[in-house]
């Protein structure tokens, strides 16, 4: 969703957070950190390379004024005066401290930085990002003894494989508000990172309703299908389904329901499971909306088509060949075994 090309990084400061429920105590640093060339070099993508692979982008939300979200107010001071980065970044670090109501909330260190020259939807922004470092990993240290024979220690530091928790607000709005994005790798409370600390919402666009829409399908094809037709005709929904998004550059929902089920009373079933859904789930799934292909490709791949049998052997059908299970997979019952079966054609092995 943004490139980093020409990012510079202006500013950034480290702070550790503590964790409130176990009465532990936040520190805060008072200057910036000064980079030599490698760190620097080191650092700039590690914090930004998660964030050219996002899909969605969130809006700041609040039960009664956008203004009174924390992060909305702290990020957009620091846009508006860079002298306040500071003072700011500890009333973030500080924020963030007084959402550990969880001995599970992993204590950190927290980096604040300023980014110049991030390029979103053509634009180049200035961006404020907030990362959070949980875990650390063990790494080897050698080091000259007293007597001039190199030794070994084991220290700990952070892996510049995997960014834990981060998210960038860039200097830039729509008519939902300022845009945000976020990557959590450590989802372990779900509601910690995207709710209680940052309170934002997906914005209301294309990506949210490929999701919302996507997700409708992959319920439905685990709680209504596969227990009534079998594991084939999941299968084969799936891949359907997602032949019609790739085939068309907007859905239209009575479409849908026209181009991938043949009988009225599978159209009936998943009219009635979509209510079911939206109500469970407190959404509204669209009826008409532009696709996007980015979520496509992500949302996809959690599409399970695989068929596990209890002899050990596993049929995995390809999500993008919805003609497939049709064509060449075939379910029976042996009398002679008392077994069923399924009988696969094909031409050469792969």
């Amino acid at each position: 969703m943004i490139k980093r090309t020409r990012a510079e990084l202006n500013k950034c400061i480290i702070h550790k957070v503590a964790n409130k429920y176990n009465s532990g105590q936040n520190a805060l640093s008072e200057s910036l950190v000064r980079f030599d060339e490698e760190s620097y070099e080191l650092l700039l993508p590690f914090l930004l390379k998660p964030f050219g692979s996002v899909t969605q982008s969130y809006r700041f939300n609040h039960h009664a004024d956008i203004g009174l979200n924390e992060i909305n107010k702290y990020s957009a001071d620091i846009f508006e005066n860079e002298e306040s980065f500071i003072e700011h970044s500890k009333n973030i670090v500080n924020h963030l401290y007084e959402q550990s109501n969880s001995a599970n909330i992993k204590t950190g260190d927290v980096i604040v930085a300023y980014f110049e020259g991030l390029e979103y939807r053509d634009v180049l922004v200035e961006a404020v990002g907030i990362f959070k470092i949980e875990s650390k990993v063990d790494f080897f240290q050698t080091y000259l003894d007293e007597e001039d024979s190199f030794d070994v220690v084991v220290q700990k530091g952070i892996s510049t494989k995997k960014l834990d928790k981060g998210c960038l607000i860039l200097n830039t709005s729509d008519v939902e508000g300022t845009v945000v994005l976020s990557v959590d790798n450590n989802n372990y409370d779900a509601q910690y990172w995207i709710k209680n600390f940052l309170n934002v919402k997906y914005a209301d666009d294309r990506n949210l309703h490929t999701q919302n829409y996507l997700e409708l399908c992959r319920e439905f094809s685990e709680e209504v299908i596969k227990p009534e037709f079998g594991k084939q005709e999941q299968s084969s929904f799936l891949a359907n389904t997602v032949d019609y998004f790739k085939e068309h550059e907007s859905v239209d929902y009575h479409n849908f329901k026209d181009d991938v089920f043949a009988e009225d009373k599978h159209k009936d079933m998943f009219e009635d499971y979509k209510k079911h859904f939206e109500k469970l789930n407190d959404v509204l799934i669209r009826n008409n909306f532009d696709v996007s292909d980015a979520v496509l490709k992500k949302e996809k791949s959690k599409f399970k088509t695989e068929i596990k049998l209890d002899t050990n052997i596993q049929i995995k059908i390809d999500v993008d060949a919805p003609d497939a299970p049709s064509e060449y997979l075939e379910r029976g019952y042996d009398e002679d075994k008392k077994m069923k079966f399924y009988k696969v054609y094909f031409n050469a092995e792969k």
